[in-house]
């Protein structure tokens, strides 16, 4: 592998607790317990509307996953606020490049929202390319943007490792023709991620170990 798309929430940026608190502010007018990250990762899914509906117990009616999910980001930047870079982030970061490998960041969170968080930890210069959403659905798959993502490095899809926390990324992986290995810090149960059948490790720094 000559290069690493990194996943930015729940994978370098540690935001479990943030979700799962937005999450948990958004589902109390509906009297839905509060979920802990466990909990949390238990019913979580993609696209994440199926999720909601998951928690809910029932179909979401016109409109109102709009309003839920303006109010999850409402409360998630709120949050977000006392959350900070996974553990092993940065040295990962360094350790790759000092390797001669480059890497990217390709993200489903608002771009403009993405680079000014990234240019805050100074970690942008480890990066050849940062992606986040431009005009597509909150919520929805990546792997469209993944194939955008890989066009724009103009890097082969085979010398490419996605390094992410959900199931999304790894079938963003496969539809572009990379591999991909899955954290566990993230948003999604160790039996999901494992259920996949790619490498799912519980550090970056043994992620990037499958590079």
């Amino acid at each position: 592998m000559r290069h690493i798309v990194w996943d930015w929430n729940g994978t370098l940026f540690d935001d479990i607790e943030a979700v799962v608190g937005a999450t948990n502010a958004v589902f109390e007018p509906y009297g839905v317990g509060a979920y802990d990250a466990d909990g949390f990762r238990a019913v979580y899914t993609r696209p994440i509307w199926t999720a909601y509906e998951r928690m809910l117990g029932r179909p979401l009616a016109d409109g109102e996953w709009e309003l839920m999910d303006q109010g999850f980001h409402d409360h998630y930047h709120r949050l977000m606020l006392e959350c900070g870079l996974t553990a092993d982030a940065l040295s990962t970061l360094r350790e790759w490049e000092r390797a001669g490998g480059s890497q990217s960041l390709l993200s489903m969170w608002w771009h403009e929202r993405l680079v000014a968080k990234v240019a805050e930890y100074g970690i942008d210069r480890h990066f050849t390319r940062v992606d986040g959403l431009l005009h597509s659905v909150p919520g929805g798959h990546k792997a469209e943007s993944m194939v955008a993502h890989i066009k724009a490095l103009g890097v082969d899809p085979a010398d490419v490792l996605v390094i992410g926390d959900s199931v999304d990324d790894a079938h963003a992986a496969q539809h572009v023709g990379a591999r991909a290995v899955l954290y566990t810090g993230g948003m999604t149960s160790r039996r999901d991620l494992q259920a996949l059948g790619v490498p799912v490790v519980d550090t970056l720094a043994d992620a990037v170990d499958h590079a």
